[in-house]
């Protein structure tokens, strides 16, 4: 757990808990989820040394919940956000080296690594409280991005759960080439003419994780929306800098909003795409049936004359035409090549037989 005191001209990560809260800027407290579990009551009880009301029980469980999706709710002493992160698990991204190389096998490892893991943040009017995965670098890297020079730091709780909330959607865009380097590499199989895709179990878990990735966003999508219409009902501000850092808020919350709809508008874009491929799929498979019975149907109707020719001179009868003479067979053989000659250029005029023109 670290404690950060973040004002308007300084960021500094403290010692201990504060004995009050300072008189400019707001306390960040940052935790990952099962150190936050261990020391719940020293949190309850820093809340209530400064004043505050402590985080109640219910939503220290969806604080504490692994599996809780997306939502928003809020109390008269502060606003809770859960918020899921979509991000590619560590490694996972070198999957997709070259993609010239890329297979299912490895598909679907990069498809499997995909962390929807949830992260809690409680929204006092001076203290922010956020809960990570044990494995998240969103608290380290805001840690170090603040710390550095030339930052503007955060005005207020609000403003930093936000930046936090855009930069956890901005890093879909990794997980979005990953997703769509995977998506290319099942078309291409579906679509090569060649192969014989029997995959069905890889595309059917890929289609099922872009579900859960368009029920996440859902989930995200809501609560940003409760969000920023909580944010509307709040109380006037007090004075012109209140209010500008209301405008800002504002401002900040419907920019995240855009971009929770962009990655909800590119995942379902790509289940489209993974329907259109099936689709093209099985229509490709047709199309090369109907050639086949095409052609065998053309080559029958071409033997089947020649068939009937060879069963009337077969009959066992001692008076049929031709069949004591010593040039019969010759004469039998040049009509069938004729017939056979002539029914093949008659289908290939009429492009039974052959590529057909594009």
């Amino acid at each position: 757990m670290r404690i950060f005191h973040v004002a308007p001209d300084r960021f500094v990560e403290l010692e201990d808990w504060p004995d009050a809260l300072p008189e400019q800027g707001f306390i960040w407290v940052g935790s990952a989820r099962r150190v936050f579990e261990v020391r719940v009551p020293e949190v309850q009880a820093a809340l209530l040394h400064w004043g505050l009301a402590p985080i109640v029980d219910l939503h220290l469980s969806d604080l504490l919940n692994h599996q809780l999706p997306s939502h928003f709710d809020y109390t008269s002493w502060y606003d809770l956000m859960v918020f899921r992160r979509l991000a590619a698990a560590p490694g996972s991204s070198e999957l997709f080296v070259d993609d010239a190389h890329g297979t299912l096998a490895s598909a679907m490892k990069a498809m499997q690594s995909i962390d929807t893991s949830p992260v809690g943040f409680a929204v006092f009017d001076r203290v922010l409280v956020t809960v990570h995965p044990t494995d998240c670098a969103v608290r380290e890297y805001f840690a170090q991005r603040l710390a550095g020079a030339g930052t503007r730091l955060p005005a207020n709780p609000a403003d930093l759960m936000l930046r936090m909330v855009n930069h956890m959607v901005d890093s879909y865009l990794d997980l979005r080439r990953l997703l769509t380097r995977h998506l290319g590499t099942l078309q291409k199989e579906l679509l090569d003419p060649k192969s014989r895709f029997d995959d069905w179990q890889v595309l059917l878990e890929s289609r099922n994780a872009l579900h859960l990735l368009e029920d996440t966003c859902e989930d995200q999508r809501s609560a940003v929306q409760e969000w920023i219409d909580a944010l509307d009902e709040w109380p006037p501000a007090a004075d012109a800098a209140a209010q500008r850092e209301r405008e800002l808020l504002r401002i900040r919350s419907r920019d995240v909003q855009e971009h929770v709809e962009r990655v909800l508008s590119h995942v379902r874009r790509l289940e489209q795409s993974a329907e259109t491929a099936v689709q093209m799929h099985f229509s490709a498979l047709g199309h090369r049936t109907n050639d086949i019975m095409r052609t065998l149907t053309v080559l029958t109707a071409v033997f089947l004359p020649l068939n009937l020719i060879t069963g009337f001179f077969g009959m066992n009868f001692d008076f049929l035409p031709l069949i004591h003479s010593s040039t019969g067979f010759w004469i039998a053989f040049v009509l069938m090549i004729a017939v056979g000659g002539g029914l093949i250029l008659l289908f290939w005029r009429k492009r039974y037989l052959g590529t057909p023109r594009r």
